[in-house]
């Protein structure tokens, strides 16, 4: 089955409204998509047509949209387009609705800061240091990210995926 993979870049319009569901939770939105072009006989940047589309979340993407996304923030979409048409008293409309797989603040026009939300079954039994994981497994190590220092780009050598200093060739002094 084909399906229309987009990813958008705008504005949140309306307030997000979260439902809980028989199938799960569900949040949507508005999301004011506007393009902009350099205007050459102003010399400026100019606001051009603006695109609104109908986000849908579900599950826990809903939960943390519910928990993080407001009015006027600026957001990137992924997910699935579906256009659809209806008759409302006799006319015809038109509606652009995205079935969100991501959505993330636009890092491009502001920060925000990353905190895991808590799954269901790991709330009630919070890990100390030490102990071992659901499946019975020691919890994993952090893993060493240092590379060996250069002095200079060009005495660092590369192969594969390996980096080290570039030996110093034999007789040079």
């Amino acid at each position: 089955m084909n399906e229309t993979v987009v990813c958008v870049v705008g504005n949140v319009a309306t307030q997000p409204v979260y439902r809980e569901s028989p199938t799960g939770p569900t949040a949507r939105f508005r999301l004011a998509v506007t393009t902009r072009y350099l205007d050459r006989e102003k010399n400026a940047w100019t606001d051009g047509h603006t695109n609104f589309f109908t986000v849908w979340a579900r599950r826990s993407l809903a939960t943390n949209v519910a928990a993080s996304v407001a009015v006027g923030d600026p957001l990137v979409v992924q997910g699935r387009l579906k256009v659809r048409t209806e008759q409302r008293d006799g006319q015809g409309w038109l509606s652009a609705d995205l079935d969100a797989a991501a959505i993330g603040h636009d890092l491009s026009r502001g920060t925000s800061a990353f905190r895991r939300s808590q799954r269901p079954e790991t709330q009630t039994g919070m890990q100390t240091e030490g102990q071992t994981g659901a499946t019975g497994a020691p919890p994993r190590p952090e893993p060493d990210w240092e590379t060996v220092p250069a002095e200079r780009p060009e005495d660092i050598e590369r192969s594969g995926t390996e980096t080290r200093p570039r030996p110093e060739p034999a007789g040079v002094i």
